[in-house]
């Protein structure tokens, strides 16, 4: 994907991480009441949590002193309850502060997500054709869903985490160093051997986050796939052929999370053992320093008790090296589409359409969708005009840039050499929200929401007045399709429209875009899926607003637009034939052959379409 940036070596990787972690860390630090909080939070916790050792082992000294004085000694029991009595406080408020830290780092973190999530939506509803062309939906679903859960995590399993371990074992290490050296310097012996298996775990783990997030993602284009296609599927009954494909993409995926776990437990496992024979140290060697009196049982206590709590650390130094591994990785793809700039966008001097004639101006139009491709351009030379109560018809075989004319008049792309005006406005030159309302297109594959019929009529105008969407859909003939549905307007539309017709989901997207009024109304092959007897009240329908309005008419059926004021013949991204039905049929040449195909589709016919080609 051309968003992605790749790089031979983990140097470069290891730099865009670090920047991708600042990036995340300021976007936490933004909720500066709330950190604040949990650091403060996190700090008292550790200090109590620091205070558990000294205490127990000054309990084991009480209970030592009170074994050899004898247990009748009421000084002895009082400091030794009072001793239990404070090590039960600092575990009491050690948890307490733990799950105020916890609480407020989780806070954050869903506000991030909740930040992030807004922010890719709203990026990929920025984001040009061209950018979805190349793109499967798939991936930016497991992008806004599974790497926003990773970055979000960060927070509290690597901010937060990361200063829990760096004040417990920095503090510890200097009172442990400061009570007795070379005891201290035992107890620590396993944490260079850490810091070394965690940085090697680190890259690895990071890199197969990578390769499993992208195997993920074509996990969940197998799903998407099959469910919007559920009913080819049915039909074809190919459910086991679709189910070895979800086992195949899934197989995959969990291979690698296999490896990723084996590659944890064994980076644990390596870590525990060297704190046990750290332990196994401390123990000889303090027992040694116990039998000689040069340390007490309860300071030889502290010591284990420390590297006790220090356990817990140590594994949890796995986890953080997960949590920057995969909020690295996460934050890389989330950073790289929310940092894109779209091709098609506003110039920052852009100003809202005017319209005065409502006059739609093609003139020496050329565009290539892939400005790298060697070949000729899709569009050459493409000029025509049309104006309001006019109709414009373009005809050509399939493939020819037809729809590609339909998506250069609201922007969807840009044209590589030429002007496209309204009214004299070349269009690269007006806001696209005021353009985009002053032109509707309506596709051959329309898009319906599951929501109610009236919902999705109205949905480019959901202030529409009632009266306006029954005319809307009387004019497009559905009006007394959807009176007979027992809730009517407000009958639900299954997903994608399913639950509608071919022609019955075309009609309700030709009402939803008349219901518009835009000054420019193009039809791209939108009446393909409705008969010619409906097609032709259609037309007359809307042959009582043409005046107001520039029409554009794209159709492989000829019928649909003869009647236009100009017929364009498009072939090779170009136009090959122009001028209205009976000029077209005077030329005696691609027009008039496809009318005769269409009219008596005989052998004859289909001889004359291919003389003509031929001859071209």
């Amino acid at each position: 994907m051309t968003t992605q940036t790749t790089h031979s070596s983990d140097g470069p990787r290891l730099k865009t991480g670090l920047g991708v972690l600042a990036r995340v860390t300021r976007m936490a630090f933004k909720h500066y009441w709330r950190m604040s909080i949990a650091i403060s939070a996190t700090f008292v916790a550790v200090v109590f949590q620091l205070f558990i050792p000294q205490l127990l082992g000054q309990a084991v000294d009480l209970a030592h002193d009170l074994f050899l004085r004898g247990v009748g000694s009421a000084d002895g029991r009082e400091a030794l309850l009072t001793t239990g009595l404070l090590l039960f406080g600092a575990s009491i408020l050690r948890g307490a502060f733990t799950m105020l830290h916890n609480y407020q780092g989780e806070a954050v973190g869903q506000s991030i997500g909740y930040e992030l999530r807004l922010a890719m939506y709203r990026k990929i509803q920025q984001l040009s054709f061209s950018y979805h062309d190349r793109v499967h939906s798939g991936d930016l679903i497991t992008r806004s869903m599974l790497d926003v859960e990773g970055v979000r995590l960060w927070v509290n399993t690597g901010i937060l985490r990361l200063f829990v371990l760096t004040v417990l074992i920095g503090v510890g290490a200097f009172l442990l160093i400061r009570t007795d050296l070379l005891l201290g310097a035992l107890a620590l012996s396993f944490v260079p051997f850490v810091g070394w298996r965690a940085i090697v775990t680190r890259l690895r783990l990071r890199e197969s986050w990578h390769r499993l997030q992208e195997r993920l993602s074509v996990l969940t284009r197998v799903m998407e796939e099959n469910l919007n296609g559920i009913r080819v599927v049915r039909s074809f009954c190919s459910q086991d052929h679709e189910m070895e494909k979800f086992d195949q993409a899934s197989n995959r995926a969990i291979g690698l999370t296999r490896n990723r776990i084996a590659l944890r437990v064994k980076n644990g496992t390596l870590m525990t053992f060297a704190y046990f024979i750290s332990m196994a140290l401390v123990l000889w060697v303090g027992g040694q320093k116990t039998l000689a009196g040069e340390i007490s049982v309860g300071r030889l206590t502290e010591f284990l008790a420390f590297m006790t709590i220090l356990q817990m650390p140590v594994r949890q130094l796995g986890m953080l090296v997960n949590s920057v591994a995969r909020a690295t990785t996460s934050g890389e793809r989330l950073f790289s589409i929310l940092d894109l700039e779209p091709e098609i966008h506003d110039k920052p001097d852009a100003k809202d359409l005017k319209i005065t004639d409502g006059i739609l101006r093609f003139d020496e139009v050329y565009f290539k969708y892939n400005e790298e491709d060697s070949r000729e351009h899709d569009l050459s030379a493409i000029s025509f005009e049309v104006g309001p109560g006019k109709t414009l018809g373009i005809v050509g075989p399939p493939g020819v840039g037809k729809s590609t004319i339909a998506h250069l008049i609201p922007r969807f792309y840009d044209a590589t050499y030429g002007s496209i005006t309204i009214d004299g406005q070349d269009i690269r030159d007006i806001t696209l929200k005021s353009l985009r309302t002053a032109v509707s297109v309506i596709q051959q594959d329309t898009f319906l929401f599951t929501s109610g019929i009236e919902n999705n009529l109205a949905y480019g105008d959901p202030w529409a007045e009632r009266d306006k969407i029954v005319w809307a859909a009387e004019a497009a003939q559905l009006h007394s399709y959807i009176d007979q549905l027992p809730k009517g307007y407000g009958t639900l539309v299954g997903e994608r429209g399913v639950s509608l017709s071919g022609g019955q989901r075309q009609r309700l997207a030709i009402a939803r875009t008349l219901l518009l009024e835009s000054p420019i109304m193009v039809f791209d092959d939108s009446t393909a899926a409705i008969d010619a007897a409906t097609e032709r009240r259609i037309r007359s329908a809307v042959a009582g607003i043409s005046h107001k309005h520039a029409t554009i008419i794209i159709s492989h059926r000829l019928s649909s637009l003869m009647h236009a004021d100009e017929i364009l013949f498009v072939d090779d991204g170009r136009i090959v034939e122009r001028g209205n039905h009976d000029d077209l049929l005077a030329l005696n040449g691609r027009y008039k052959a496809l009318y005769e195909l269409q009219s008596n589709p005989d052998d004859d016919a289909h001889e004359a379409v291919r003389g003509v080609t031929h001859e071209r």
